[in-house]
Order: structure tokens, then C-alpha cells, then sequence
């Protein structure tokens, strides 16, 4: 994992580098300063030379402007180390969202992805600075305090080694107890942004069914789950200062008692007692920081693991060895197809599909909710492999593509319609980004887009909102076809996507379709059987299923699924 991770650092390896040489050569000159002091005391103040005071001064000076420097530098390179590292990991989890099958983006939920990206990726950034940093310094400054504090005394030096044991003891007992808490907090956070996700998305539904406290109960349910864990975190973690404490007050006072015993037996001057004082100091401010080390490892342990998920993803489809880069036509066949969306041959969503449209046919699809119409579609620009059975464009098996040049073929306009924040134009340039003007007003004209769009005050130059919220449901469904029109596909798929327009100008769609792209094949996703009745055949679906095949006039006679849905719905167009 920490291999996988550290991949990431890449450019600033080499200011990952540097920052512990600077913290190694800033603890030198710390570790300096004490022996300095030591000397000052013993040669210059007790000696009474004023000489040797200058002297010794100067250097005092010197080595504090040195480590200075030294610290300065090793904290300017571990902060362009650790946000370039932490900009890196961003780059390369979004990058790896990005090359994600639909299979692959059902394993993890939006709330996640976006903790991963941020609190994680925070977490790993905090721990690595202070790896390159104060994981660096904490140990040099040990070895080296220790060994001058032994040079100077080395019974004496024997009180720090006592409380090492205590220290060790404390840390493991910590580790074992907060890592997994962490692990829970960081899948609690992963809910409370789905929580504030779905409420954001649908504040216009909260508002009108008045259940701003409802949102408000289930935010707080949450949020106090994730206080409750990380309190208990920190009660836990809270236990180390008083230890610390104890370590340091017991050192101090043992140092005292020892250090004025020698001074009066003669075998230890004034001098030598400061710089232990000032040695049990470092080592002890060494040992708190190992401890918020160890700490921030703690927490980021569980943030790195799910960072290194989101990287380690693969996605399950691939080109093939030699992939074939050109679709001869938008002929489709589905050979005894089926397909589960978890692999479980148990639970499939379609069982032995079989399916011939020629190319440039218009083929509607017909059946209830939850008859896999939307998965039977999404096979053949290849957005999931099928189970069983293969999936042919234009002749070949889409497995054979390269998966940009089929998708490149096929337009799908979705359930969902899907528009981004920008103006109309660079909307429906995600068609084409270098259609022209002319060709965009075109796609309009033919989607029935182009009326309402003339109307708005800055025309194609109008902004859209985030998620389209300032277009109806109508105008959003219109722009996403022409949008879709602008790829010139060989295959277009519409998905219940006509669904927010009234009768009128689905038809009007449906004919500038018939007349301006006759040699496109259309798939065309409804529930109004006037939307598909004009089409060259009529796939009625029913449990994952097809049920039957043909005309309008032929499924009237024999197919009693299709008769019932015309019935039904002609009823309630004579009622309204």
C-alpha cells in the first residue's frame, strides 16, 4: 500500500529528499547548542573570562542562526513535498475515476469518492509531511541527545532508558485501540456526505413535502454518530499527554536529585547539569512527538487504505490486444445475451436476448418498470460486458473495438438528463468541440431545441446551472439529444428521453429524426406507445426477457402485453 501510495510523489521526490537532510543538520546544531551552554557556564561565567564568554557566545549565535535556516529550509521543502504529493494522489484517484466501467463506479458511492478525495487524501498529506519531517527529526534528535547526555554522564544518562519501556507500552496500547475507531469514523463521514449530498440535490422535493426537519434529524443522527466516535478517539488519545508528563516531571526530578549529589561530590559542574537538563528536554519533546506521530499515523492508516482502493481499482473492460478503431454501420445483434450486474448467473437482469436490427432502422423498446430496458442498451456501447453471449456492431463483436471509437459511434441520451454548469454552446460541444455555430443551430432545429433557445436572453450564449436547474425538465431532455445529434453518430439510443416533452413535439423529433438521419439507427426508450408505433420493429420486454418482436400493427393483433399498454393508455387520453 505505502508503495502504491508513495508512487504519487513523483516530482517531489526530491524535495522529499531534502527535507530530512536539512531536519538531520538542524538537529546537529541543536544538539550543539546545549554543549555550548555548558562550556559558556563552566569556562566563561564561573571562570569569570570574559574572553571565553564572547567566545563562546558567538558560536552560541551562530549555531542558533544555523539551525534557523536549516529548520527553515526543511519546513519549505516538506510543504511543497506533502501538498504536491497530496495535489499528485488527487490527480491520479480522479484520473482513475475517470478510466472506471459502470461496474466499477457501483462499488463505491458518491459520498465516498468525494471523502477520499478530500478528508483522506488530507489525512495521508498531514501524515506524510510529518514522516519527511518530525518522523525524521524525533529519532536523530534522540540518538544524538542520548548519546551527548552518556558522554556527559553516563549513570545519569540511565534515567532516560528507564522511561522508554513505559513510553513503548503506551503507544502500542494506543495504536491497537484508535486505529480501528478511525477506520469506523472515516465510513461515517462516507454517509454523512451522502446524507448532505442527497439533501442538496433534492431541496426542491424537501421543501415541498415540508421535511426540512426530517433532513435536519437525519444530518444530526449522523453527525452525532461520527462526534460519539472520534470523542471516543480522543478520549483515548488524550491519555498520552498526562503519560508524557509523568515521563518528563520523573526524569526531571530524578536528573535534580542525582545531578546535586554529584555537583557536591565534584564529579559533575554547573554547566554539565544545564546541558542535561537541556539533553532530557530534547529527548523528552522527541518522545511527545514520536507520540503525535504515532498518532497521525494512527488516523491516517485507515485514509491511506481507502485512498490505495479507490487506486488500485482496475477497470473490468479493456481493449483488446489489436482492437479494431472503425465501425462499418449501426447494424445491432444481441446473440442469446444475458447479463447480471454482479456476475451472479442467479440473479440475471437479462436472460437470452436475441436481437437483428439492420442499420438505419428505428426500433422501439416497450415494458414495465424493471424489465432491464436501460440494461439491454447500455451493452452495446459497451458501458458493461455481457455475462453470456455476444453483442455485435456493425458485424463485429464490441469487445473487439477500442472502446473510444465504439463509444465515439454511439450516442445515448439517458434517463437522466445531464447537463453541466457553462453556457448552451459549450453544452452541446461536448457533442463536437469544434462544431461550428451552424452545425449547433442545426442539432437544435432537429431536436425541437433551437425555438426555445432563440427566446432566452443571451440565446446559445445563455448559462446553464449547475445539473440544468435553471431548464425544464422538457428543455433540458431537447438540449441532451441535440447534443447527442452532434457526434453524427452511426447508433442513437434515447432512453426515456422524450419523456418531458408533450406529444406534439416528440413527434416533430421523431420526424426530423426520419428525415435528416435516415441511415442512423435509432433505438428510441418509452412509455408512450405513440412514441415507438411508427418504428420498423417493436421489442416488448418483460422481465429481463423479449417477449415479442415486430411492427405496431402486427404486436396489436398478437401480443396481449402490447395491447394492454395501447388500451390502457388510449383510455386515458379519451378521459383526459
Amino acid at each position: 500500500m505505502i508503495k502504491r501510495l508513495l508512487k504519487s510523489v513523483r516530482e517531489f521526490k526530491k524535495d522529499a529528499l531534502l527535507t530530512p537532510f536539512f531536519v538531520v543538520l538542524e538537529v546537529v546544531m541543536e544538539v550543539i547548542i546545549p554543549l555550548i551552554m555548558a562550556l559558556l557556564i563552566d569556562k566563561g561565567i564561573d571562570g569569570q573570562d570574559m574572553a571565553a564568554i564572547w567566545k563562546y557566545g558567538i558560536i552560541l549565535v551562530l549555531c542558533a542562526m544555523l539551525a534557523l535556516v536549516f529548520g527553515a529550509a526543511a519546513g519549505t521543502f516538506a510543504a511543497r513535498a506533502s501538498t504536491g504529493f497530496a495535489r499528485n494522489l488527487r490527480h491520479d484517484m480522479y484520473y482513475n475515476v475517470q478510466n472506471f466501467s459502470f461496474s466499477n463506479i457501483d462499488k463505491f458511492s458518491t459520498g465516498s469518492i468525494v471523502t477520499r478525495l478530500t478528508t483522506d487524501v488530507t489525512n495521508v498529506q498531514n501524515a506524510f509531511q510529518m514522516c519527511t519531517r518530525i518522523a525524521v527529526r524525533c529519532p536523530v534528535m534522540l540518538v544524538f541527545a542520548l548519546f551527548m547526555a552518556m558522554k556527559i554522564n553516563s549513570r545519569m544518562a540511565l534515567v532516560f532508558l528507564a522511561v522508554l519501556p513505559i513510553l513503548a507500552i503506551g503507544m502500542g496500547i494506543l495504536m491497537k485501540v484508535v486505529g480501528p475507531v478511525f477506520e469506523r469514523a472515516f465510513k461515517i463521514y462516507d454517509r454523512m456526505n451522502t446524507v448532505v449530498q442527497e439533501n442538496v440535490r433534492g431541496i426542491r422535493v424537501v421543501k415541498t413535502y415540508v421535511r426540512e426537519d426530517h433532513e435536519t434529524e437525519k444530518f444530526e443522527g449522523v453527525s452525532g454518530m461520527l462526534y460519539r466516535t472520534f470523542s471516543k478517539a480522543q478520549k483515548t488519545m488524550a491519555g498520552v499527554m498526562p503519560l508524557m508528563q509523568f515521563c518528563m516531571y520523573a526524569c526531571m526530578l530524578l536528573i535534580s536529585w542525582f545531578g546535586a549529589r554529584l555537583i557536591v561530590g565534584g564529579s559533575m559542574t554547573t554547566g554539565e547539569l544545564t546541558s542535561m537538563f537541556s539533553y532530557a528536554m530534547q529527548i523528552l519533546m522527541s518522545l511527545m512527538m514520536v507520540a503525535m506521530v504515532f498518532v497521525m499515523i494512527t488516523m491516517a492508516k485507515a485514509s491511506a487504505e481507502r485512498v490505495a482502493e479507490i487506486l488500485d481499482e482496475q477497470s473490468d473492460l479493456h481493449n483488446p490486444a489489436n482492437p479494431i478503431h472503425e465501425v462499418k454501420d449501426g447494424a445491432i445483434e444481441f446473440d442469446d445475451v444475458s447479463f447480471s450486474y454482479k456476475g451472479d448467473e442467479r440473479k440475471l437482469a437479462l436472460k437470452n436476448v436475441n436481437l437483428h436490427i439492420k442499420a438505419g432502422q428505428t426500433v422501439g423498446i416497450l415494458g414495465g418498470t424493471g424489465s432491464a430496458k436501460s440494461t439491454l442498451v447500455q451493452l452495446i456501447p459497451r458501458l458493461y460486458d455481457t455475462t453470456h453471449g455476444t453483442v455485435k456492431v456493425g458485424g463485429v463483436d464490441v469487445r473487439d473495438y477500442d472502446i473510444e471509437a465504439l463509444r465515439d459511434q454511439v450516442a445515448m441520451v439517458l434517463q437522466k438528463n445531464v447537463l453541466f454548469s457553462g453556457t448552451i454552446k459549450e453544452n452541446l460541444r461536448w457533442g463536437d468541440e469544434n462544431a461550428s455555430d451552424e452545425e449547433l443551430e442545426r442539432v437544435c432545429r432537429l431536436a425541437q431545441a433551437d425555438e426555445f433557445i432563440q427566446q432566452m436572453p443571451d440565446k446559445y450564449d445563455t448559462h446553464i446551472e449547475q445539473g440544468g436547474s435553471n431548464v425544464s425538465g422538457g428543455q433540458k431532455q431537447r438540449l441532451c439529444i441535440a447534443r447527442a445529434l452532434l457526434k453524427k453518430p452511426k447508433i442513437l439510443i434515447l432512453d426515456d428521453s422524450t419523456s418531458a416533452v408533450d406529444t406534439k413535439t416528440d413527434a416533430l423529433i421523431r420526424k426530423a429524426f426520419a428525415e435528416e438521419i435516415p441511415d442512423t439507427t435509432k433505438i428510441i426508450i418509452a412509455q408512450r406507445v405513440s412514441s415507438v408505433q411508427d418504428a420498423d420493429q417493436i421489442v416488448i420486454l418483460d422481465g429481463g426477457t423479449v417477449q415479442a418482436v415486430g411492427t405496431h400493427d402486427e404486436l396489436l393483433a398478437a401480443n396481449t402485453i402490447y395491447q394492454e399498454i395501447y388500451n390502457q393508455q388510449n383510455r386515458k387520453g379519451g378521459e383526459e
